[in-house]
């Protein structure tokens, strides 16, 4: 049966910074192509391969349904925050339902992906010739990585979904979370050994490396038998993937990827650019210089594009996410701050103070390079207190828009990305990347595996990390090892799944209940309404399967436990006093 795969490739990566795409639709008619004639040689692969990543993008679109944005903001790390009209945050940070068919837009967009993934298995071998077998080899082991991380986002947010591994229209029930992380085991294992050892950064811009399945194996590995306390992962195929395997796996990408740290963790951020360094005193005085987007300690991310635009795909190739944690009603005294967002996302107070008061990390720069306390660093930016709420004035530094100067200094552009491309607009001139995984965290993931075996440097990965940060060697302890994870992956969207594969997510309301906010004009203190932990106990932290989806399935589909009548979230529901 013929398919036609318009869709794949529509959008490719034209959203992406990988080259092809422009000459590859300048010269095709995509209207024509399906299944009997694409693809039929190397080009016609990769932009097929192409269009698979490029879904990543399109989530975007609706930054608080995005998994990231979501791992993120239900941590201790922050709070929901934004204005009493988003609710999706404060949702997200309360595991209430925000929405009518809430959270499609991550089901939907990440069963795309997997199509797209299965359809490229099916038509993968109509190419019979290859500039190599290496090349198509590379191919196919993005494709298996890229099914496995959709359906590895689908299981931390949903638990067991449908196992979806042809594009034969199907109405499947739920798979068990056992069957879909056997799956997702098995596509990484496939990715690994069909991955060509190539070091960074020769394997590509923006490409799933051998490397990163390696290391998200290992993400996999310790979520899935800490969460549901198992002792090795299974495979689809038979077997499973012991915990010795996955060490060797990572100590074959810390030896032979050719990743390793940058000199200095805040030249990660953008802030640290030398078009808004000058004016950034922090940045000055410090001397930080940005490794920009694609540097060596960046093993995959979603990347975004210059070009402008606002149709159904060209949204999607800014970072909203990075809007929506930008400050309210911004002035040049918020600078370099001060590109105009929603305010979601308020650091937690007890991060920044449990930070300051630990002994093992006196001194540490990560502190201050990874928080803005807003009454030190931007005080005279008076904030947006007719909508404001949550507000802890600590803001998040990683993923912010950061504006920056023009040569004469006469105005401000609204993204420091106008000097590298992007136009000066403050939605979509945001073009940071989102890194969904980086190599401090292959480190630490090894320590833990290892009780703290040497590894780098002469340094055991938790070791390495902290000498980066100039802190002195510690013993290895889990203890060690969690406090160390919290303070340099802050941010990241790995707190909250690491609570729960630890059993520590009773964390979230000893650090975040007594947080001290401000609510438009008033003062008070942080509270969820709800009872947390007995939300926790009944959803098992997995959020809300479209309502649609479940509808449409005439009831194949079964809902996730704990989201009845009762568990929504609307304006108006915030406990506090707005006098």
């Amino acid at each position: 049966m013929k398919k036609n795969i318009l869709y794949l490739i529509a959008a490719a990566f034209c959203v992406m910074f990988l080259a092809g795409c422009d000459d590859f639709l300048d010269t095709q008619n995509l209207t024509k192509k399906d299944t009997s004639n694409f693809p039929v040689n190397e080009t016609d692969a990769t932009q097929m391969v192409n269009g698979i990543y490029s879904v990543m993008n399109r989530n975007l679109a609706d930054p608080e349904e995005d998994p990231f944005f979501i791992f993120d903001i239900a941590s201790d790390d922050r709070l929901g925050g934004g204005s009493q009209s988003n609710i999706g945050a404060q949702g997200v940070d309360r595991l209430m339902n925000a929405y009518t068919n809430w959270m499609n837009p991550c089901w939907s967009n990440r069963y795309k992906g997997i199509n797209r993934a299965n359809s490229a298995l099916e038509t993968i071998d109509n190419v019979t010739s290859w500039s190599s077998e290496s090349k198509k080899k590379q191919l196919l082991s993005e494709i298996y990585f890229l099914r496995g991380w959709y359906y590895f986002n689908l299981a931390q947010v949903f638990n067991g979904v449908p196992l979806v591994l042809t594009t034969e229209p199907v109405n499947l029930p739920r798979s068990t979370p056992e069957e879909v992380y056997a799956q997702i085991a098995s596509d990484l294992k496939n990715a690994i050994e069909l991955a060509p050892s190539l070091r960074y950064p020769d394997y590509g811009e923006g490409r799933a490396s051998r490397w990163a399945a390696e290391g998200m194996m290992a993400r996999v590995w310790l979520f899935y038998t800490g969460y549901y306390k198992k002792s090795d992962l299974p495979l689809a195929e038979g077997g499973s993937v012991t915990k010795d395997q996955v060490i060797t796996w990572l100590e074959d990408c810390i030896k032979n990827s050719g990743h390793g740290l940058v000199s200095d963790q805040r030249n990660l951020w953008p802030y640290t650019n030398p078009y808004t360094k000058p004016d950034y005193p922090y940045a000055k005085e410090n001397d930080l210089n940005w490794e920009t987007d694609e540097n060596k300690e960046s093993m995959f991310a979603i990347k975004m594009s210059n070009k402008p635009g606002w149709s159904a795909d060209e949204q999607l190739r800014h970072n909203r996410i990075v809007e929506f944690y930008g400050l309210r009603k911004t002035t040049a005294a918020a600078f370099p701050f001060s590109v105009q967002g929603y305010s979601n996302g308020p650091v937690c107070e007890k991060l920044w103070t449990d930070w300051a008061a630990d002994p093992d990390y006196a001194g540490d720069y990560r502190r201050v390079g990874s928080i803005c306390d807003r009454l030190v660093e931007i005080p005279d930016y008076p904030g947006d207190k007719a909508k404001e709420v949550e507000n802890t004035n600590l803001l998040a530094k990683k993923y912010i828009g950061c504006e920056a100067w023009n040569e004469d200094h006469s105005a401000r552009y609204l993204s420091y990305g106008y000097y590298y491309g992007s136009n000066n607009n403050r939605q979509t001139g945001l073009t940071q990347s989102i890194v969904w995984l980086r190599f401090a965290d292959v480190l630490l993931m090894h320590s833990e595996l290892t009780d703290g075996k040497v590894i780098y440097n002469g340094k055991s990965g938790l070791n390495a990390v902290r000498q980066r940060a100039n802190l002195p060697d510690i013993s290895y302890s889990l203890a060690a090892l969690k406090k160390e994870r919290r303070y340099e992956l802050c941010f990241e969207a790995i707190r909250w799944n690491d609570l729960r594969r630890w059993g520590d997510v009773s964390e979230i309301v000893k650090n975040q209940v007594g947080n001290h906010i401000l609510n438009e004009k008033a003062t008070g203190t942080y509270a969820f309404k709800i009872d947390f932990m007995q939300r926790y106990q009944a959803t098992g932290g997995f959020f809300k399967i479209p309502e649609d989806q479940v509808t449409l399935s005439e009831g194949v589909l079964e809902q996730n436990p704990g989201w009845e009548d009762g568990t929504n979230w609307a304006k108006g529901d915030l406990p506090y006093s707005f006098k």
